[in-house]
């Protein structure tokens, strides 16, 4: 047999074969060559061996050990190479077009830290964090995503047409998906990219609000009238009317919010339209629908303008009244429930005209989504207020209120009038906190 000594660097082996190239080698060398290269083969295949055993060991264990746990790997892996592609995304400003039924909230505005409260806001940052399509400390903080709702609800009001203004990861299927997290009675029905610097508050030229009431809330208060059976006649609807058109124009409406002074000017406010519609009746109960549009409100003025007609209307104050309560001194004005409140929609025309048709943003118009708004307010709006109307008598109780106001009294008789309207109107649900409009 060959024995062979090897030694690292040498080019000449013990067994006396002379180096590669010489005429000496030969065959000895040839062996040579042949069993270095069956030693190279044998430490590969010794190698690799563990690997084919360890590989050959996994594939007998999954099936038994890891089955569910692999997919729930796999779904976990997919969910975060998700959230991953979300994080890459760009954040940009638009506006979420919003409709809402408020029965059970306190407003809409979100009131952090104060979980006692439920707001509509707080489902919505919900819905977005949980969709993908802010960061969950957006939602802790909600400046960080420039979040601006264009009016504050009061608590139980309803809105068709709300619009928010904030920052977001345009995620595919981004209404789908945020829809999904929110209840039923709270949908975002649209969507539309806004300049960088839009404030959906500031940028907003006007509001619009509906009341809807019943009809039996206009009947003179020396007439006994069933709530089912009475219908508004044509003179009665026209002198609400002619009461209404009176808010029209820019007047000094201190007297209809407690946050105002007579000499304060932000309580001048600019009224564009105020009317009542044609009634309806549903589930045997007549009902109208009372529309203002104005450029902003003060807590409770809507509710307050609405309340004063109503006692005119009544008899319990004369017509002169509504001019009356535009000069300085205190006139004690009846504050009609919050249920029947809804805000319609809000205009943005001076931005419209600027950036509707710049060829990079959309006209803030809904026309669209008209259709949907309809079926939102069908659903859940008037529902709930005939319902709870029917339930609760808000109006009925709130009517029975209206003796105990003194129209021609002085300031100092007021306070104690506001002390015992302010008593009947906790009982009715109302509240003090929130607002109209801003």
């Amino acid at each position: 047999m060959l024995r062979l000594r090897l030694r690292r660097g040498l080019r000449v082996v013990s067994c006396g074969i002379s180096a590669p190239g010489s005429a000496a080698c030969g065959g000895p060398w040839r062996r040579l060559r042949s069993v270095l290269a069956m030693a190279a083969d044998l430490r590969a295949a010794v190698a690799s061996q563990p690997k084919r055993l360890s590989s050959s060991s996994e594939v007998v264990e999954r099936p038994e050990e890891n089955g569910h746990q692999d997919k729930r790997l796999k779904r976990d892996a997919n969910e975060e190479d998700v959230e991953d592609q979300n994080k890459k995304l760009p954040k940009r400003k638009i506006v979420l077009l919003m409709a809402y039924s408020g029965k059970g909230y306190h407003g809409m505005q979100r009131n952090v830290g104060s979980s006692q409260f439920k707001t509509i806001e707080d489902d919505l940052v919900s819905a977005l964090v949980q969709s993908g399509c802010i960061p969950e400390n957006h939602g802790e903080d909600m400046k960080k995503m420039s979040f601006q709702r264009c009016a504050r609800t009061d608590k139980g009001v309803s809105a068709a047409g709300q619009i928010v203004s904030l920052k977001v990861r345009l995620i595919d299927d981004i209404l789908e998906k945020i829809n999904n997290h929110l209840p039923s009675h709270i949908r975002i029905l649209g969507l539309k990219r806004v300049t960088g610097g839009f404030n959906s508050k500031n940028k907003c030229d006007a509001r619009t609000y509906s009341y809807m009431l019943p009809t039996f809330a206009f009947a003179h208060k020396d007439h006994d009238v069933q709530e089912e059976v009475y219908r508004l006649d044509r003179e009665t609807l026209e002198k609400v009317n002619k009461l209404l058109a009176c808010y029209k124009g820019t007047h000094n409406f201190h007297n209809f919010t407690s946050q105002k002074g007579p000499k304060d000017p932000s309580a001048k406010r600019y009224i564009m339209e105020m009317y009542c519609g044609e009634p309806f009746v549903r589930e045997n109960v007549e009902f109208a629908v009372i529309k203002v549009k104005g450029q902003s409100f003060m807590m409770h003025q809507i509710r307050k303008m609405i309340g004063l007609v109503i006692a005119i209307v009544k008899g319990y104050a004369a017509e002169s009244i509504i001019e009356c309560s535009w000069g300085e001194e205190k006139v004690d004005v009846p504050k009609a429930p919050g249920l029947g409140l809804v805000l319609e929609r809000v205009h943005f025309e001076k931005y419209n005209r600027r950036f509707g048709n710049d060829g990079l943003h959309e006209p803030l118009e809904w026309t669209e989504e008209e259709e949907k708004i309809a079926v939102f307010k069908e659903q859940y709006i008037y529902p709930t207020i005939i319902n709870t109307e029917r339930e609760e008598k808000s109006m009925v109780n709130w009517l029975n209120t209206l003796p105990i106001h003194d129209f021609n009294s002085s300031a100092v008789g007021i306070q104690a009038n506001n002390k015992n309207s302010k008593n009947s109107s906790d009982l009715e649900g109302s509240d003090g906190c929130g607002d109209d409009s801003d």
